[in-house]
């Protein structure tokens, strides 16, 4: 096993995650993000993580990455989008496709829900990432809704950290993602995007109860604190 990795919540379904001399950010939305512990500004990451077109996800990848140059890697219609208005380093990847970078690994998946920019662009599928770096393996699920498919992908991939939403009205509830956690069968799942809002206020500590009573690990994690592996 290589060095510590490091995830640090940046609140909704933003994450930092660090290895080694690599920061990578995930779903960069801080800026309007309530619950960010850090100002867009201060993040350096070196490479920014785009799941879809949404601005809650999509967030300040932009400018962070005007800013800093990191490299910006999400589907095919993001990174074009991105591209145009002037991030010079994008990769624009597909759904099921893999590829090494210097960071890790890094897939797509599928996730089931919409995707279109602030301003209406069109973003083609939204996506789900699985992320090996370290020798250990991340599951970011993105918005997405419950799906058979997380079955295969838990039995695909020896899943160390799911990341899943819980927050109900625009992706899945507590009890959808119970069943995920069963389809997945991750070694430890954290929560994400609830409590942002009004609309998705949700118990994450009952969601972690829910799972450990099936014989699963759950942690929540508050804002700006972070955990590593």
């Amino acid at each position: 096993m290589s060095a510590s990795l490091t995830l640090t919540f940046l609140g909704h379904s933003a994450w930092l995650i660090r290895h080694g001399d690599d920061s990578i950010l995930i779903d960069p939305f801080v800026t309007g993000n309530p619950h960010a512990p850090v100002p867009a500004d201060q993040l350096e990451p070196t490479a920014i993580l785009v799941t879809h077109g949404h601005g809650d996800h999509l967030g300040d990848a932009e400018t962070i990455a005007k800013r800093t140059g990191a490299v910006v890697i999400s589907t095919f219609e993001v990174a074009n989008y991105l591209k145009a208005r002037g991030c010079e380093n994008t990769v624009g990847m597909g759904i099921g496709g893999g590829r090494a970078f210097p960071f890790g690994h890094l897939k797509f998946t599928i996730a089931h829900h919409s995707s279109s920019t602030p301003d209406g662009a069109y973003c083609g599928s939204p996506a789900g990432l699985l992320l090996t770096l370290g020798g250990r393996t991340i599951y970011h699920a993105g918005d997405t809704g419950l799906f058979y498919d997380m079955k295969l992908i838990g039995d695909m991939n020896a899943i160390d950290v799911a990341l899943l939403p819980i927050g109900d009205y625009f992706t899945m509830g507590v009890a959808d993602a119970v069943v995920a956690v069963e389809f997945l069968h991750p070694k430890l799942t954290i929560p994400m995007h609830y409590n942002t809002f009004p609309p998705i206020e949700v118990d994450a500590h009952d969601f972690v109860a829910q799972i450990a009573g099936k014989g699963f690990a759950g942690l929540v994690v508050d804002p700006g604190v972070s955990h590593s592996l």
